[in-house]
């Protein structure tokens, strides 16, 4: 079996700029966050990135590095809209696919299947066909004659996701309440890359439904703890609500002078120094 550890590092130096940059997790919940935070520290830029949008979009979109967002929504849960999106969105900084969840979850399927498009009954009647004038429909060859949207594939050339535990094979384990879908980004990318709270042995003794990713689907594996700070990776650690306030409400520069100025090392010991400073 292929040993396929690597560091943050060695996942950036595989992106490129203008590629398509697929994140997992949901909202606020489980992103690959130390990855996104290593893409930072990197020149990469002119990016197209695909996203069920938390603090990842919005840490790429306060530092200029998207061309292109596709997301159904970019939120911190907690925060009904992600700040930082918002201030880039409102001022032009990149062009936006916005589409409804189901629909961005089959074009993941599709991208997953090699399938050009699939057909969906959500969006007709709705504003996204009015906003999105890219999107086409299909009919059904059937005796219905049902008119579909042709939802395209969501390709992508890298997918970053963030998982409670993964093996050095590139299995990766989920034990929170929900997948979100990162299995799906993952088949669904040219090259796929886990971060994980702990990198383990095997998993002999796991439940088989919580073990979400195969290797087959899985470029490298990186050793994260903490990895998705300050967005939930439960049941390993809840979402960090005051630090998120905190990044809400902070002026980009301010903020990011101050916690992305070095390497994840780093990150994390500002982020301990700034606990102690708010107690």
């Amino acid at each position: 079996m292929t040993d396929k550890t690597m560091t943050c590092e060695d996942v950036v130096g595989r992106l490129r700029s203008g590629m398509t940059i697929g994140i997992g997790g949901w909202g606020s919940r489980r992103k690959p966050m130390a990855l996104v935070r290593a893409l930072l520290r990197s020149e990469i830029t002119d990016l197209t990135v695909i996203s069920y949008g938390g603090p990842d979009v919005g840490l790429l979109a306060a530092a200029g590095r998207i061309r292109k967002l596709v997301t159904a929504f970019v939120t911190l849960d907690s925060v009904p809209l992600e700040p930082h999106y918002r201030a880039a969105r409102q001022r032009g900084g990149f062009a936006l696919t916005e589409i409804d969840e189901a629909m961005f979850m089959w074009g993941l399927h599709a991208a997953a299947n090699r399938l050009p498009f699939l057909p969906v009954r959500a969006g007709i009647g709705s504003d996204v066909m009015r906003v999105n004038p890219e999107l086409r429909t299909v009919t059904s060859p059937y005796g219905d004659g049902e008119e579909f949207v042709a939802v395209p594939a969501l390709e992508m050339d890298a997918a970053l996701v963030h998982l409670n535990r993964a093996d050095r094979t590139g299995n990766g384990q989920y034990l929170g309440p929900d997948p979100y879908f990162d299995d799906l980004f993952c088949e669904a990318a040219e090259s796929a890359y886990v971060s994980c709270e702990e990198v383990v042995d095997g998993f002999a003794d796991a439940v088989p439904q919580t073990l979400l990713v195969g290797r087959h689907a899985v470029t490298g594996v990186v050793e994260a703890p903490n990895g998705a700070h300050f967005t939930s990776c439960a049941p390993d650690y809840d979402r960090d609500e005051a630090f998120q306030r905190m990044y809400a409400t902070t002026p980009w520069e301010e903020f990011a002078g101050r916690f992305l100025h070095g390497d994840e090392k780093s990150y994390q010991a500002a982020v301990q120094a700034w606990q102690e400073e708010s107690r």
